[in-house]
């Protein structure tokens, strides 16, 4: 379809990576935000290879690959610091591809802001939608309207949107554990710099993988209740407390991090949904489907719904509530699957059932690293790219 416009409501990762791509495919797009500036959700995000192979298609690949850290292994020790799996990510690599980036989020919400070739509209609330023959218009709280052919509502897992495509309400679900995060330096006391390092035990996780400009991305994960909260200046205390007698390494990490800039977030996920698209308004990213981040796919998936929801505008032209249709047959089974392989991960990670989780520590000590990367290259290379 040609000279179509876009309104595109959210500026997180998959709402600008559309803007780009639709851009890109000749179209006019709008981009509005809700936030009064731009700032990230959590620290960084692991993009496997299947998102990058979205950024690569829309000429983002040397830009990823500047940003990105080099991971070429992953290990799994205990709390203890006994080395439970080793996993050379090389073959997983060759298998698929393409080499995954671990990224500061700040540095690819940059990446891809230098890549939009319009100006982001900051301080727009959308709180209603209204089709009317072929156009859609979207409402905002300061009274501004924007009309286009269709709307994108990529406005995260608290989308406001997302209601008026599904007919009902559907709010995020609490996972039952609190994440902590943020960067700090590479140092080899703390973990290898080409290496992603995972502690497990007593149901928690400490994570450190290697992000671009000589930084790590590190993650605490603790099942907590619903509702708790700590003030920055107790985050080092808190930790303190939930890691004690944990390998050296945790506590430096814990000593190293910046409470200031660390990141405390109670952990939900969305769906799966019945479905992702009314009309010509489609749900996209986190609004549609947001995931616990325990198969790093959150953001990923966001990618490939761009690609497809592009794919399908500009190769088919009966209309484009058909493109929407086609669009959402393409991704909705696959991102159910994913939210509910990443909701039982989290699971078995936190001990939503200690016997399980028990068993997945044994499991960690005798499993082939092959299996590993199988199982990851599984989840890759069902996606759009192959």
């Amino acid at each position: 379809m040609y000279r179509l416009k876009v309104v595109v409501i959210g500026a997180g990762i998959g709402g600008l990576t559309a803007a780009i791509a639709l851009s890109q495919s000749g179209y006019e797009v709008e981009v509005y935000e809700r936030a009064q500036e731009l700032r990230p959700r959590g620290a960084g995000i692991s993009l496997w290879s299947n998102g990058v192979k979205v950024l690569n298609r829309f000429g983002l690949g040397e830009k990823i690959a500047a940003i990105g850290g080099q991971m070429d292994a992953m290990r799994y020790l205990s709390s203890q610091g006994e080395i439970l799996n080793h996993i050379c990510l090389l073959p997983l690599i060759e298998e698929v591809g393409q080499r995954p980036y671990p990224v500061a989020r700040a540095d690819l919400q940059a990446m891809l802001l230098d890549a939009y070739p319009g100006k982001v509209k900051l301080g727009h609330r959308c709180i209603a939608v209204e089709e009317h023959g072929e156009q859609v218009t979207a409402t905002f709280e300061n009274g501004h309207q924007a009309t286009g052919d269709l709307l994108i509502a990529a406005d995260g897992v608290r989308s406001t949107l997302r209601q008026y495509v599904l007919d009902r309400e559907v709010q995020p679900t609490y996972r039952d554990y609190v994440n902590w995060n943020g960067l700090v330096e590479v140092d080899e006391a703390l973990t290898p710099a080409n290496t992603w390092t995972i502690y497990v035990g007593n149901h928690q996780r400490a994570s450190m993988m290697p992000v671009g400009g000589n930084r790590l991305y590190f993650f605490f994960d603790v099942p907590l209740p619903s509702g708790t909260s700590a003030p920055p200046e107790l985050i080092r205390s808190e930790l303190v407390e939930h890691f004690q007698g944990w390998a050296d390494p945790v506590q430096a990490l814990i000593q190293r991090l910046d409470p200031e800039k660390t990141n405390r977030l109670e952990i939900s996920d969305v769906g799966p949904v019945d479905r992702m698209v009314r009309g010509r308004v489609a749900l996209l990213g986190d609004a549609a489907h947001a995931t616990c981040p325990d198969l790093g796919q959150g953001g990923c998936q966001a990618l490939e719904d761009v690609y497809m929801l592009n794919h399908f505008l500009l190769t088919t032209n009966i209309s484009v509530e058909d493109a929407l249709k086609r669009y959402e047959s393409s991704r909705k089974d696959r991102t159910s699957s994913i939210v509910k392989k990443a909701r039982n991960r989290a699971e078995v990670i936190h001990g939503k059932d200690p016997e399980i989780t028990a068993q997945w520590y044994d499991q960690l000590r005798q499993e082939a690293p092959s299996a590993v990367t199988g199982a990851i290259a599984k989840t890759i290379l069902t996606g759009p790219l192959q």
